[in-house]
């Protein structure tokens, strides 16, 4: 049964107003009784995520981007810190591979929940969806990370045939927008409760 803070945590609008996690993903973090800042942690990277796939399929259309992936590996990117609760307000990796084995043992399958390993360390194998994934779990703070930023470019530039430069200077100017928000979705992050 989850608690009336989680529920909170699920609806409330926020400000900047935030959309809502899919719904597959809102029933399990209820059957998990996950943190109520958990849930509105993964709030505010997914309607990021949103933000930045839109924004993707619009100025990149040659880009192959499955964009259901991205949406849910964002929404639940975060999960294992159901497992290990202290990481929510303190540093840690374990929710890494705790999220991806959780996600497995839910039915998820291995292409979808590979979110909860890659959203922390990027390398040139994985794909467009989990460098959006990462980007999102960082500019949603106003964090920029520009070897993480600069892969996406790479992504980028070989399939639309612009030049780098080009596509660094779009990025850049969409995620000064995105972060210029960063002050609301944290203080919508510190509203809800790291217990429930």
């Amino acid at each position: 049964m989850s608690s009336e803070a989680l529920r909170r945590a699920l609806s409330d609008p926020g400000e900047p107003p935030l959309r809502p996690l899919p719904d597959e993903v809102a029933a399990l973090l209820e059957q998990l009784a996950a943190p109520p800042r958990l849930a509105a942690h993964l709030r505010a990277v997914h309607d990021v995520a949103r933000t930045l796939a839109d924004w993707l399929e619009k100025e990149f259309p040659a880009v192959d981007l499955d964009r259901e992936a991205a949406l849910f590996g964002a929404a639940v990117h975060d999960i294992g810190k159901t497992v290990h609760p202290g990481e929510l307000s303190g540093p840690g990796s374990a929710h890494e591979q705790a999220g991806h084995e959780l996600l497995l043992t839910q039915g998820i399958s291995e292409e979808r929940a590979r979110f909860a390993r890659t959203h922390a360390a990027w390398g040139e194998d994985v794909g467009v969806e989990d460098l959006l994934v990462s980007i999102a779990d960082k500019i949603w703070k106003a964090k920029r990370v520009e070897d993480l930023e600069q892969l996406l470019v790479d992504r980028l530039t070989v399939a639309s045939g612009q030049s780098p430069w080009e596509v660094f200077m779009a990025l850049d100017d969409l995620l000064d927008r995105i972060a210029a928000d960063a002050d609301g979705r944290l203080a919508f992050q510190a509203r809800h409760p790291v217990d429930g």
